[in-house]
């Protein structure tokens, strides 16, 4: 399960951040995000979920979300370089919802489709990412940058 796990850096996310009160408006896709990972599954048919590390898949703990730009990528302290593009964004229900879809490496069958939703009240989110045979769920929040 592990070979997923460059491809699912490319998607950069992020987590839980001890932040001052905000304003409703500040998780709307108005402005740029700071968002940090917390807590990482990683799971398949044969063998469930499992609680991995950010090391394990190859997660940022801090990413960038531009919507000015529609990208997602790592802050430049990770040392990681691969951003992921958001291709779809939309306003649910209180919700700002983000989907994308990677490649994955070249020569390495890992292509993933992926999903975060984050919330427009609080900035917690969660990321879902699946590919062959493989799923992720990423726990995490952002603040304002």
């Amino acid at each position: 399960m592990r070979k997923t796990s460059a491809l699912l850096m490319t998607v950069g996310l992020f987590t839980a951040l001890a932040s001052p009160p905000v304003l409703a408006g500040d998780f709307d896709g108005s402005k740029p995000l700071l968002c940090a990972n917390i807590k990482v599954l990683e799971c398949s048919q044969a063998e469930g979920c499992q609680e991995v590390t950010l090391e394990d898949v190859g997660l940022p703990q801090f990413s960038i979300i531009d919507f000015k730009e529609k990208i997602i990528r790592p802050t430049k302290e990770s040392g990681l370089d691969r951003s992921t593009r958001i291709e779809d964004l939309k306003r649910i229900a209180g919700k700002l919802i983000l989907q994308g879809a990677e490649e994955g490496l070249e020569g390495v069958r890992e292509g993933v489709g992926w999903t975060i939703a984050i919330s427009e009240e609080s900035g917690r989110w969660v990321l879902t990412a699946s590919g062959d045979g493989v799923a992720f769920v990423v726990y995490g929040a952002c603040t304002p940058r």
